[in-house]
């Protein structure tokens, strides 16, 4: 894959399905060396999942696909108590193996991921291991590719502790660990850190370090570092983002243990509303990845409303219309009309991420 001399690089070459173990790593390597990225997109069910292997087909390029704990629980369905994360770890197993059937049927490759768990969900993880144990015992591959764990709100002693803990299980069955260092703000999935102190928004490279140390003997991981990310979208000016820290952390860990450049995978959290200049250079850092979910919302929402609103007077009823009182109204209120088109307008901004993220186009399958 090399580009030194300044040949055009070649494409990587990945075959369609679910990709897990060193395909997941060469898929990442690849990543830093063409300075592009994937789009880490938030689903909650088979309309979301679909999104974005119609994007992934559309951009020729693997997606990653992640679980968070209340997406799970809502492709479980909300009808379920969930005090036990029952319905959490269901869900997503279910959307797990939806994927896994679909992936090749859209002939995508696909990383399979869970997003944030705090201390508090690791029993939802738990879950997850266990599922991803049976199927490896019968596919000799595990179910996910990856989970994260985010304890960012812990020590971080304790932090990077508890995620080598998990790296260690994790490794056994072929999968990537993705830790947090630093938090990331606003709102999301439950969490609000709106008013968080303004100084945890930016990772140290010495907690970087502390991190590779901890965990680099132990399994494959990345990192998601803090540099001002926030959740959700804002007006310009609102949110200061500093891509630098990570440029800063992957010199210092360089210097300090004699690695290869940028020997850390980062991922880019709270990537909604960035701007193309600000993705371009977190990418040029090493991020591998860029997690988009509020953007995705929007876009899948939109084109649902309008059809709503176009279509409002065919709406009122089963039968009668502005064409008369006994025309049906099936066609219109069938929630495969306007569903698709939730689907088609998250896809197309699926698309748009993948150009901003250089990945367009850059992969062979």
């Amino acid at each position: 894959m090399s580009n030194t001399t300044g040949e055009t690089m070649s494409k990587l070459k990945l075959k369609p399905g679910i990709l897990t173990g060193n395909a997941v790593n060469e898929v990442f390597a690849y990543c830093k060396e063409a300075e592009c990225a994937l789009p880490a997109v938030n689903v909650i069910g088979s309309h979301s999942i679909n999104a974005a292997l119609t994007a992934a087909r559309e951009a020729k390029s693997p997606v990653i696909i992640q679980f968070s704990h209340s997406g799970g629980q809502f492709t479980a369905g909300k009808f379920i108590d969930n005090s036990n994360h029952l319905a959490s770890i269901s869900g997503a197993i279910a959307g797990a193996l939806f994927a896994r059937a679909m992936a090749p049927v859209y002939g995508v490759p696909v990383i399979l991921h869970t997003d944030h768990a705090a201390k508090k969900l690791l029993p939802w993880i738990d879950g997850l291991l266990a599922a991803n144990q049976d199927y490896f015992s019968k596919n000799n591959e595990p179910l996910f590719s990856s989970h994260m764990l985010d304890l960012s709100e812990e020590p971080l002693a304790e932090n990077l502790e508890i995620s080598a803990r998990y790296l260690e299980k994790l490794n056994k069955l072929g999968m990537l660990l993705e830790i947090e260092l630093g938090v990331t703000g606003g709102e999301e999935d439950g969490v609000d850190n709106t008013d968080i102190d303004n100084s945890k928004l930016y990772t140290q490279p010495s907690e970087v370090l502390a991190a590779y140390d901890a965990l680099n003997s132990v399994g494959s991981f990345t990192v998601a570092a803090s540099f001002g990310n926030t959740h959700g979208v804002y007006k310009p000016g609102n949110v200061k983002l500093t891509p630098v820290i990570l440029k800063n952390s992957q010199e210092e860990i360089q210097k300090q243990r004699s690695t290869s450049a940028k020997p850390v995978n980062f991922v880019f959290h709270g990537g909604s509303g960035s701007s193309p200049a600000e993705i371009k250079e977190a990418v040029s850092y090493g991020v591998i990845k860029m997690n988009i979910d509020t953007d995705t919302q929007w876009a899948f929402t939109h084109p649902i409303r309008k059809y709503m609103e176009d279509k409002k007077d065919y709406l009122q009823s089963q039968i009668g219309n502005p064409e008369g009182d006994d025309k049906p109204n099936k066609k219109y209120i069938d929630p495969r009309s306007w569903v698709h088109l939730g689907e088609k307008g998250m896809s197309e901004r699926l698309v748009s991420a993948f150009k901003d993220l250089n990945a367009y186009q850059k992969f062979d399958f």
